[in-house]
């Protein structure tokens, strides 16, 4: 069992709270960064039943003297920078906002690890986002890939990615990427696409709602489970050496596919109950996402554990639970 000590920012987002929990497993002293937010239950929800297990901090990756100052009183050995404005849809109606978060953030923890000398191993939360429309010719994506985003979040994304590559370079920082694919779990926000369907096709069953609008529900992308990744975060960042990974399960799916999965587990036909609104269409739309995560395979011995059919049905049981009566 480890004694070490990691500093989660986004501690209280879908990722922290799991890796929080696997951290604690693995005996490490976990501690985290938490914004301050009006109704103080939404800010830690999800981190609960921690209560008592974990240190928390009220600290903003956009405050430099926040971000020094819990570094400084933690004294980490290892950082897991979770912290963004994590909705893509929205990053293009608060494109500076997105920007200062996840590029600025991540660069300002780099900068005090790099003048305060610190040892701290860095994990950096990069994105399948930051690929865009860009594939390779057998349908995947991979480290090398070229990048070529197509949303304010991927552009952010790319620079961190990119500044983290910089500091392990030019300053010998254990500084590491996981490019990390679309990851869900019950903890998703429920104005994500997919926990948005699954919720509003439970309260669909319940008699609650009698409609779900979404978007564009043609894109393709490479789902996972959250807890399955969190578990490749703390592998990267224990490598002998830093570097950046994809962490992906290999297969792809349309919004379709997980909609149809989500209403045929309730025995309901989607097409009687789905609209559409191009609110919800990105300005450009990111078409296909599939990863191939074999270095993680081989260099990590990674592999997920849930499959996509699992992924759903944990999530539809979790919103059934949450409006049994």
């Amino acid at each position: 069992m480890s004694n070490k000590t990691a500093l989660i920012t986004g501690i209280s987002g879908q990722d922290g709270s799991y890796l929080a929990e696997y951290l604690l497993t693995k005996g490490y002293v976990v501690s985290g960064l938490l914004r301050r937010n009006s109704v103080a239950e939404n800010q830690s929800y999800r981190l609960a039943h921690l209560d008592h297990e974990i240190d928390t901090h009220y600290a903003d990756v956009t405050d430099n003297s926040s971000l020094a100052r819990v570094i400084e009183t933690v004294c980490p050995d290892e950082i897991y920078n979770l912290a963004a404005q994590s909705h893509v849809r929205v990053s293009f109606d608060i494109p500076e906002f997105t920007l200062q978060t996840n590029a600025a953030g991540p660069l300002s923890i780099l900068e005090i690890l790099r003048r305060s000398g610190s040892s701290a191993r860095f994990y950096q939360a990069s994105s399948s986002e930051m690929f865009g429309n860009s594939v390779d010719p057998d349908n995947f994506q991979r480290e090398t890939t070229p990048m070529h985003p197509v949303s304010p979040y991927g552009c952010a994304k790319l620079f961190a990615y990119h500044i983290v590559r910089n500091y392990r370079s030019s300053y010998g920082l254990f500084a590491s990427n996981g490019i990390l694919f679309n990851h869900e779990s019950p903890r998703r926000g429920s104005n994500f696409v997919t926990s948005k369907i699954v919720k509003t096709a439970v309260e669909i069953k319940r008699g609650l709602k009698s409609k779900l609008v979404l978007g564009n529900i043609d894109t393709y992308r490479d789902w996972g489970h959250s807890r399955d990744y969190v578990k490749a975060m703390h592998l990267i960042l224990n490598h002998e050496v830093s570097d950046d990974f994809v962490i992906a399960t290999g297969q792809t799916f349309t919004v379709r596919d997980f909609l149809r999965a989500t209403f045929e587990r309730l025995d309901l036909d989607y097409h009687n109950h789905v609209e559409f609104d191009s609110k919800f269409n990105r300005p450009t739309e990111l078409n296909y996402l599939r990863g191939d995560a074999a270095k993680a395979r081989t260099t990590l011995g990674w592999t997920p554990l849930t499959t996509f059919e699992m992924l759903v049905d944990e999530m539809v049981d979790e919103w059934l639970a949450k409006t049994a009566k």
